[in-house]
């Protein structure tokens, strides 16, 4: 029997998708407090023109790229179950404009603003539909063939490594392809450090991302009928699970705490509808102890200037969430079974791939035909007075 979406559904869906809507406005702070007090203009405007840009790409171009549904077809099809394909397309957007806000926290302090804004529209309109297809709407036959070879298909719930891992590692291409900010390693094994503008900002953008996944995780239901109270108990306790973690792995380091439970939130996304809430919890605590090793890792022996640690954030815990939504999502772990662990490596690998060779098109042809990096004036000025001219605290006029 086909499920009719009722009005109902499509209220539940609308606050889904306000709900991660509201979770850009947490970007734009965590980025705003890491940065930085010049470059903080410019973190605000990336975000917020990043997210109209999106929407035009996923519109016109990306979500028919991943669900064959246009919007020019048939206009008697936008009434259609109380307008629900129109708010589901909200909702899927709000996933898509997360890509180049994760990015936009890799790349902050140095990158040009249209040079980016070009990214955002070709990551959004092609790179990322053609994943979230693949996995979400079983385009080019992927997923039948990874049940047929492995038993199940691949399993990302909310999008551990479909939003999460493939804005990750699309971040890292576009960091290497940057280089580090002008100072940042002044010579060899020396690190000049460039600590928060704003612990108040970065925890106020840690709170509002925080709050806003539990419409990421449990509207990803997309109907009230499958609505599940184990996606909400276990996004709760990946959670907290990232915040100890952290806290005792980075020794109570502020920064570390707040980008806690943002770590065991990405990495729950996968498997929070068939984890057993013990699963989640070691989920969240081995996706806070990832984002500590690898951001001081990269930061600081590896010499990788990723700065809001986006890499390690999304790019790591999210191919660990999707690992590990086969691992704990086993019925002998306390899991509710029909998943496949080689399935959810050979997904995760898949994406990994897909987002670093879409990186390395994207952000290398902007680099070779017209420049992604601001010069060195304008980075010593701040993106803020060069690009925008105006300052996050301008001078009063006496």
């Amino acid at each position: 029997m086909t499920y009719t979406p009722s009005s109902t559904d499509v209220l539940f869906l609308l606050l889904g998708a306000c709900m991660v809507l509201a979770m850009h406005a947490g970007f734009a702070f965590l980025e705003v407090g890491t940065v930085r007090s010049k470059n903080q203009v410019n973190a605000l405007v990336k975000i917020i023109t990043d997210f109209a840009a999106s929407t035009v790409a996923y519109f016109t171009i990306g979500y028919t790229l991943a669900y064959g549904i246009g919007f020019f077809d048939d206009a008697a099809t936008l009434s259609v179950d109380n307008g629900y394909g129109l708010v589901k397309f909200f909702f899927l957007l709000t996933f898509a404009a997360a890509i180049p806000a994760i990015i936009s926290g890799g790349i902050a302090e140095r990158a040009r603003f249209y040079p980016q804004f070009t990214a955002t529209l070709l990551i959004v309109a092609l790179a990322y539909p053609l994943y979230e297809g693949m996995v979400w709407n079983g385009n080019f036959a992927i997923q039948a063939w990874l049940e047929a070879t492995f038993g199940q298909p691949f399993h990302d719930f909310a999008g551990s490594m479909v939003v999460h891992g493939f804005g990750g590692w699309l971040a890292l291409v576009a960091v290497l392809l940057l280089g580090a900010r002008r100072g940042r390693y002044p010579r060899q094994g020396a690190v000049a450090a460039h600590p928060p503008s704003s612990i108040p900002f970065l925890a106020l953008g840690a709170w509002t991302l925080t709050v806003g996944w539990f419409g990421f995780n449990v509207m990803s239901a997309q109907a009230v009928e499958h609505i599940s109270g184990l996606v909400a108990v276990n996004s709760l306790m990946a959670m907290v699970g990232g915040i100890l973690s952290a806290m005792v792995l980075g020794r109570n380091d502020p920064g570390f705490i707040h980008n806690g439970p943002l770590a065991g939130l990405v990495a729950v996304c996968a498997g929070s509808d068939l984890m057993h809430p013990i699963g989640a919890l070691t989920t969240g605590i081995v996706a806070g102890a990832l984002f500590v090793v690898f951001f001081t890792q990269t930061q600081n022996r590896w010499r990788l200037d990723d700065v809001l640690g986006v890499w390690p954030l999304h790019g790591i815990c999210g191919a660990w969430g999707a690992v590990a939504a086969g691992i704990f999502g086993q019925t002998a772990l306390g899991g509710l079974g029909g998943i496949s662990l080689l399935s959810q490596l050979a997904g995760t690998l898949g994406g990994v791939v897909l987002a670093m060779l879409a990186g390395a098109v994207i952000y290398g042809g902007l680099k070779a035909s017209v420049g992604i990096r601001l010069d060195e004036e304008q980075e010593y000025e701040g993106a803020d007075l060069a690009l925008h001219k105006i300052s996050a605290t301008p001078r009063s006029e006496s």
